[in-house]
């Protein structure tokens, strides 16, 4: 098994599945938002979740124990900008990350903020990684059960060892139909100024960048 401190140094060099494996996956692959991020020259498309090795999988929150049916339902599919700061993420929730009936957790919504805004900024720092000094969030409307939503992302402003952020969550309506904020929040990112950077793994190496 290889250890942490190699995937630093490998490169993995993994085709991005864009199969339609099930009704999930082709609703966001067949989307008008997912076909124009797919056909702009700006943005580079992953899975990461999808390329991280199992071991790595197993243990992460949204990537383990919360992946799966009724949960995150197929693995986020993520877009970066080239050269630039902005992310976008898709994916679908199920019935089983709720708070009230058919209400999505908001902590789940502020985990998904949390980790949008890591796969923006983590690349531009020196060890390629960081920690999350503060999230604010504002909750405008509830994301419902068994729905896709849309996660945008930014990296504002870089100053030495800190990045500012900010972003919301909108959901996919069908047919590119208008719509709806969930929520919008900001962030402000360190990356620590010691840290054994075995325990991490630079998230360069499975976003496709």
């Amino acid at each position: 098994m290889p250890s942490l401190s190699n995937l630093l140094h490998v490169r993995q060099h993994l085709h991005v599945p864009r199969t339609t494996t099930n009704s999930f996956d082709k609703f966001i692959c067949t989307h008008p938002i997912t076909q124009n991020l797919r056909t702009n020259p700006r943005f580079t498309e992953s899975r990461p979740h999808l390329r991280a090795p199992e071991f790595l999988r197993a243990p992460s929150l949204l990537g383990g124990s919360l992946a799966g049916s009724e949960k995150i339902t197929v693995p986020p599919y993520i877009f970066h900008e080239k050269d630039g700061a902005r992310c976008v993420m898709i994916l679908h929730l199920g019935s089983h990350v709720c708070s009230h009936p058919s209400v999505v957790h908001g902590g789940l919504l502020a985990t998904l903020l949390d980790e949008s805004f890591a796969w923006c900024c983590f690349p531009y720092f020196a060890k390629k990684v960081g920690v999350t000094a503060s999230l604010n969030i504002n909750y405008r409307a509830p994301a419902l059960a068994n729905s896709y939503i849309l996660l945008h992302a930014e990296l504002v402003k870089l100053e030495g060892r800190k990045a500012w952020l900010e972003g919301r969550i909108e959901t996919l309506e069908a047919g590119g139909a208008d719509t709806t904020l969930i929520a919008e929040a900001d962030a402000l990112f360190v990356e620590p100024k010691q840290v054994d950077v075995s325990v991490f793994f630079d998230v360069s190496e499975f976003a496709g960048r």
